[in-house]
C-alpha cells in the first residue's frame, strides 16, 4: 500500500477508441470512453461506482486491469504503476487484480467442466495441480456456497445464481487482494441478487478483499459500498462517503439519479427530477461541462468550461467530498492530488 493506505490509485485515466474508416481505415474519430478519471481506492474497502449505461463504468474497470490498454495516465497499485508492466511483469500481478464479469452465461466456457473452469487459473500461475488442484477447486466451491459434485458438471446445467458463484470462485482461485465486480447481480432474479450480494461482502471480510463494485442502482451500491462514486459520460462527476452521496448529494446528476429511485415511505420520497433530452455521444461530447444539456442548473459558464473537480469538504477520516461543478462552493484541492 502507499503511504496514505491506498491499494489502487487511479491518476487522469484516459481511454478513447479509435473510429476507422474509409479505403485506407484510416482513423476518422474517437470514442471517449473513460476521458480523465482520478481517484483511489484504500485496502479492504469498497469502492462502488455508478452512472447511466454507456457512461464507461466497464470500460474503466476493464481499462484498470489492462484488460483493454489506456491510452493514457497513470495506475498505481501497491505503489507500482502497472502502465508500464511488460506482459511477464503483468501476468505476475494479475494473481493480485480479478474481475467478476456482469454476465455469468457469457463468462463460462460451455464445453468445460467447472474444474476446468475454476482450476486454469491454478495452472496458468503454477498454484497446484492434478489431485492437489481438484481439491483446491472443491474446497472453492464449498466457498460460495455449491456442492462437491459441482466439479464434474458443466455450465449448462446450473443456473444463473450458481454461474455466478463459479465466476466468484474463479476469481478467487488465485487469492487476489483487489477484484472488479462488474454488475455481478444485473442479470440475475431479484430473488437471488440478495445471496450473491451477501456472498461478496462475507467473502470481503474472510479474504480481506478489496472491491471496486460497479453498478447502476444506487441502492444496491449504498448498501454494500463505502464511498461511491458517479460517472457521466465517461468523467467521475461526484464522489464521497455513500451516506454523503445518497443523503447529501451535490452535483445535479446525482441528484436526478437519486430522485429516480422508487422510495418505501412517504416520509422518504424525494422531488422528482425528469432529465431532458438524451445522454450526449461520447464520440463529440459538449464543450465545457459534460452534463449542461440536461442540467436545470447551467449557465454559460457551464456552456463554456469544465468544471474541476474539487474537494468541497473532507471529514475526520480523511476521506472528501469531491464534487465537479461550478454552481458548488468548493475549496481548491492540492494540485495533483488523487482523490481520496
Amino acid at each position: 500500500m502507499t503511504a496514505n493506505g491506498a491499494l489502487l490509485e487511479v491518476e487522469d485515466l484516459v481511454k478513447h477508441f479509435d473510429i476507422t474508416g474509409g479505403v485506407f481505415s484510416r482513423t476518422v474519430g474517437q470514442v471517449r470512453a473513460v476521458d480523465g478519471v482520478s481517484f483511489s481506492v484504500r485496502a479492504g474497502e469498497t469502492l462502488g461506482l455508478v452512472g447511466e449505461s454507456g457512461c464507461g463504468k466497464s470500460t474503466l474497470g476493464r481499462t484498470i486491469l489492462r484488460l483493454w490498454e489506456p491510452t493514457r495516465g497513470t495506475i498505481s497499485f501497491e505503489g507500482k504503476n502497472i502502465v508500464s508492466f511488460d506482459k511477464t511483469r503483468m501476468r505476475r500481478i494479475r494473481r493480485e487484480m480479478q474481475i467478476i464479469f456482469q454476465d455469468p452465461y457469457a463468462a463460462l466456457n460451455p464445453r468445460k467442466t467447472v474444474e476446468q473452469i475454476v482450476g486454469s487459473a491454478l495452472t496458468i500461475h503454477q498454484l497446484s495441480k492434478g489431485k492437489d488442484q481438484r481439491d483446491q477447486t472443491v474446497e472453492l466451491l464449498r466457498t460460495v456456497g455449491l456442492l462437491e459434485d459441482a466439479v464434474d458438471r458443466y455450465p449448462y446445467e446450473f443456473s444463473g445464481g450458481q454461474r455466478q458463484r463459479i465466476v466468484i470462485a474463479r476469481a478467487l482461485a488465485v487469492r487476489p487482494k483487489f477484484i472488479v465486480a462488474d454488475e455481478p447481480i444485473s442479470s440475475l432474479d431479484v430473488s437471488i441478487q440478495a445471496q450473491i450480494m451477501n456472498l461478496l461482502l462475507k467473502l470481503q471480510q474472510q479474504f480481506k478483499l478489496t472491491y471496486l463494485f460497479i453498478a447502476h442502482d444506487l441502492r444496491v451500491v449504498e448498501h454494500v459500498s463505502d464511498r461511491i462514486a458517479v460517472m457521466y459520460l465517461g468523467k467521475i462527476v461526484e464522489l464521497a462517503k455513500s451516506k454523503d452521496i445518497y443523503f447529501s448529494p451535490l452535483h445535479p446528476y446525482t441528484r436526478a439519479l437519486l430522485s429516480a429511485l422508487p422510495e418505501i415511505s412517504l416520509e422518504a420520497k424525494r422531488d422528482r427530477i425528469i432529465l431532458q433530452g438524451d445522454v450526449p455521444s461520447p464520440i463529440n461530447p459538449p464543450t465545457g461541462c459534460y452534463f449542461h444539456p440536461r442540467c436545470w442548473m447551467a449557465t454559460e459558464i457551464c456552456r463554456r468550461e469544465a468544471p474541476p473537480f474539487r474537494i468541497h469538504s473532507a471529514s475526520r477520516e480523511g476521506a472528501g467530498h469531491w464534487v465537479a461543478c461550478h454552481h458548488v462552493e468548493t475549496a481548491p484541492s492540492p494540485e495533483g492530488r488523487v482523490p481520496q
